[in-house]
């Protein structure tokens, strides 16, 4: 015999034998549901200024203030303010060093092909013969892997050009919208999760030394995609953390030091 339940009482008894009735199963074993869990599963919702197949901003949010992957980006980078000292390298410019850097030494800024004027070396993360070994003591490359189709070999570079010791800053896209310009130039390869830039640094950098984080939740991320600037999100709203619904992950790799 079925026995119908009310509200809170048939969700708690509907996750209870999901979880112990094989997936075969369940299409044939259904519980009765009460009108009321009906109604909450079909009444509409007021979407309001969300019902658009455009995004509110197309430029990520910057027309009304600071992009949401911005602010995790910064707070990222911004909590590893001390590894950022020596000689730096950074990526198209050197903001994050001026802001960050303690004890900075020297920057070097890195593009893929000529015309900024602020680029000390141009060529290619997955392949910079040019770049010596040993030369950095951070480097810092935020939302860049994307656009790099030999992710692998890119981190093997930063390994290969960091001093033993030296730390590698790096944040990546997971949900996201494409670059339309740079995905045109270079190409928008992939989007990351925490799992798989862990694996990929790890094979670089070994898995020992590589820390990765995640920021976003499921209002986060939908903002992001339409375009919301961060000061449009309460900052609980920012700071709550779901796994599931990553916006920007982000990496912390040292390589390892010589041994005596």
């Amino acid at each position: 015999m079925i026995v119908a339940l009310e509200g809170g009482e048939q969700e708690g008894a509907t996750r209870g034998w999901r979880r112990v009735v094989p997936a075969g199963a369940r299409r044939r074993f259904r519980p009765v549901h009460s009108a009321y869990v009906e109604w909450r599963r079909r009444r509409p919702l007021d979407l309001g200024d969300l019902r658009r197949v455009s995004p509110i901003d197309a430029n990520w949010g910057f027309e009304r203030g600071t992009p949401i992957d911005r602010v995790y980006v910064e707070r990222f980078v911004g909590a590893h303010a001390a590894d950022i000292r020596g000689r730096v390298l950074e990526i198209a410019a050197p903001d994050y060093t001026t802001r960050f850097g303690r004890d900075v030494t020297a920057v070097d800024i890195l593009m893929a092909e000529e015309g900024n004027p602020q680029a000390t070396i141009v060529g290619d993360l997955a392949h910079a013969p040019q770049i010596p070994d040993d030369a950095f003591d951070c480097a810092i490359v935020t939302q860049t892997l994307q656009f790099v189709y030999d992710v692998g070999a890119a981190l093997a570079t930063l390994n290969r050009i960091l001093a033993p010791g030296g730390v590698l800053l790096a944040t990546a896209p997971g949900v996201t919208k494409i670059s339309a310009i740079e995905d045109a130039s270079y190409g928008e390869w992939w989007h990351y999760t925490a799992r798989s830039l862990r694996r990929l640094a790890g094979e670089a950098f070994g898995n020992t030394n590589v820390e990765v984080v995640s920021f976003g939740n499921v209002l986060a991320a939908a903002g992001f995609l339409y375009g919301l600037a961060a000061s449009d999100l309460e900052s609980e709203e920012l700071e709550s953390h779901d796994p599931l619904f990553e916006v920007v992950v982000c990496l912390r790799a040292v390589k390892r030091k010589q041994p005596d």
